[in-house]
């Protein structure tokens, strides 16, 4: 079960709604705000946590700007303007004292409690960051084959590390042993010791799960450090161990979107699993379309979340431990949802709990007009172009489509297949009507039966014959008969008198 918890779907639709009709209405009945003013005027772009769970960082363009909500207070603590649109962040504290903001100009801000404190610029376009806390260095990849280094306590740049990949779309520290990780836009796969200047170890990963020559998009450590998950552009996610070379699992969105992060999660287990919070481990994969969550033991789908106006996601944050999920969409509102089986809700809005059956809706079943297909029935019905719009839902190993298109494609495709199934129908039901009229039972004796039944078998089978013989008779009659003119003359032929 996932409710979502965000109220209106746009500010413009709080605007226009009076008080006295807003009241009134069903939906603002069910409405719920986790916290004050979690919106922004066109879209939001990143979402993050600090590491003391008490303040929450979000970004948003058009215009670009920051946010930080007091989740003590369950508001907002303050939001600043930038000259360009932040392409990711890192929180460099405990709390939100210390953060550092990419931005799409090439420039790194770095920001204190008061507002700006220093900006800086990178040789090339970054795409992202990562905080490595033990060196106290920000480690910035793009648009070049080297990883930027900014030590933080030196104040100044540091030798950049070398990279086989032209570009770098995604990069990660792992918590537990440090270990720094690249996601080239060639595929490559490349994990750096910080104490050292070349790569340790390199893996072709896109074509480890089967999409040789795709661009790596996400990647992500999981808390144990043992472990690392990967995500290519064609939307297909790889979770590796990092003492061997092939990958554990391998998931496909199905959407051919690219896969924009991954995040993972330790939660409750399963009713009647009878295992300890730790024991499950599950893994969010989000491309624009979809948010895929699955186990990451056996790759079976958990569930998945979909926004209802179909606007693009860009980033989602997962509460640790917590069933709560929030959205970074091209939408207004930041949507945020409450899975109670993946985990308990934090502490902040623990009122969740008490809500949850409240904010529940008897949902119809979605899937009543739709109609399952799989790759195969779309080339056979010539909708291969559909893949990865809104008209096909990824499900399993196929695809939901309207069972109103499927009708209109498979009726373009086969025009007489009505005319067949009328036949075929109209045919079942004479059978019907001649298996229920009353028939002549013919018993057998009790002496030499088999005799008898090979006798009314033979009997049969000549009166079936006499009766073509004589239907072929009547077609012949007609035609050998001569013709006659309309006075009732025989016409002759005067040569033949």
């Amino acid at each position: 079960r996932c409710v979502c918890t965000t109220g209106f779907p746009s500010a413009t639709h709080i605007g226009v709604v009076t008080a006295a009709a807003a009241a009134a209405a069903a939906s603002c009945r069910r409405r719920l705000d986790l916290l004050q003013d979690l919106q922004f005027p066109s879209a939001c772009q990143r979402i993050k946590i600090t590491p003391d769970q008490q303040y929450i960082y979000a970004t948003g363009y058009h215009p670009p700007m920051i946010k930080l909500y007091d989740l003590n207070n369950l508001s907002l603590k303050f939001d600043r303007h930038l000259d360009a649109e932040v392409v990711d962040f890192q929180v460099l504290s405990d709390d939100y004292s210390k953060a550092a903001f990419l931005c799409s100009d090439r420039s790194v801000s770095f920001h204190a409690r008061f507002g700006t404190y220093f900006k800086t610029r990178t040789p090339r376009q970054g795409r992202d960051l990562a905080y490595a806390p033990f060196t106290a260095e920000l480690l910035v990849v793009g648009s070049a084959p080297e990883v930027y280094r900014i030590n933080l306590s030196e104040g100044r740049f540091m030798q950049p590390l070398p990279s086989k990949s032209m570009g770098i779309n995604a990069c990660g520290i792992s918590p537990a042993h440090g270990l720094f990780a690249c996601a080239g836009e060639d595929g490559l796969l490349e994990c750096f010791d910080l104490r050292q200047r070349s790569a340790i170890a390199v893996l072709d990963a896109a074509r480890a799960v089967g999409a040789a020559g795709a661009q790596l998009t996400a990647m992500r450590f999981d808390d144990s450090g043992l472990q690392l998950a990967a995500g290519t552009s064609t939307g297909i996610t790889g979770l590796w161990d990092l003492r061997q070379r092939s990958p554990l699992l391998v998931k496909d969105h199905m959407y051919g979107a690219a896969i924009r992060d991954i995040k993972f999660h330790s939660g409750s287990a399963g009713v009647g699993g009878g295992g300890s919070a730790l024991d499950v481990k599950r893994i969010i994969s989000i491309d624009k379309h979809i948010v895929k969550i699955w186990d990451a033991t056996t790759g079976s789908s958990y569930t998945s979340i979909e926004p209802a106006d179909g606007s693009d996601i860009n980033d989602v944050c997962l509460w640790p431990g917590s069933g709560l999920i929030m959205l970074a969409t091209d939408a207004s509102r930041i949507r945020s949802y409450f899975i109670p089986s993946l985990g308990p809700a934090p502490r902040w809005c623990s009122f969740l709990e008490g809500l949850t059956e409240e904010l529940e809706e008897q949902a119809p079943t979605v899937y009543d007009d739709y109609r399952f297909v799989t790759r195969a029935d779309l080339t056979r019905l010539g909708l291969d172009h559909l893949l990865g719009t809104a008209l096909l839902r990824a499900y399993m190993h196929g695809f939901f489509i309207d069972a109103r298109l499927y009708s209109k494609a498979a009726a373009a495709v086969q025009p007489f297949a009505y005319e067949q199934y009328r036949a075929s129908r109209i045919a079942a039901k004479l059978e019907e009507e001649r298996q229920g009229r009353i028939s002549v039972v013919k018993k057998l004796p009790k002496v030499n039966r088999a005799v008898a039944a090979r006798l009314l078998a033979q009997q049969q089978l000549q009166d079936d014959q006499q009766q073509q013989q004589q239907q072929q008779q009547q077609e012949v009659e007609p035609s050998a008969k001569k013709r006659k003119t309309s006075d009732g003359n025989i016409v002759t032929n005067p040569m033949l008198d």
